[in-house]
């Protein structure tokens, strides 16, 4: 796992590039976000839809909820990149769609994008 940090308007985001699978459920997520709190000090965090398993975007199977209700919780913004038109199903687009006019949790097809919401949410 790769950590780089970006400050923009006083926001620190940190953004993790991996070619490995790092969250596959609720304790990788909660290992996932204390390591990259403490190695970048970031409360915002982008990373790359292939970095999360499969199971997390298929809802029925309550991952995707329990996981960003952590990051919620522990009040860390998370920014998802992807291409998330691959799946069909309604609930999930419904998902991303809640999830994007909110402020805390954001699937975004570019990197770029993840930054630009990241740093206006204030």
């Amino acid at each position: 796992m790769n950590i780089t940090t970006i400050k923009e308007n006083g926001i620190e985001i940190a953004i993790v590039n991996t070619n490995e699978v790092l969250i596959t459920d609720v304790q990788s997520a909660l290992d996932f976000m204390a390591t990259v709190r403490y190695e970048s000090g970031c409360e915002a965090i982008i990373i790359n839809k292939s970095a999360i398993c499969e199971e997390f975007f298929h809802l029925n199977t309550r991952l995707a909820g329990e996981i960003l209700q952590k990051f919620i919780n522990y009040q860390v913004k998370l920014a998802i990149v992807g291409d998330f038109s691959i799946y069909d199903s309604n609930s999930l687009k419904d998902f991303i769609y809640e999830s994007n006019k909110g402020k805390n949790i954001f699937f975004l097809p570019e990197e770029e994008q993840a930054i630009e919401k990241l740093i206006n949410l204030s």
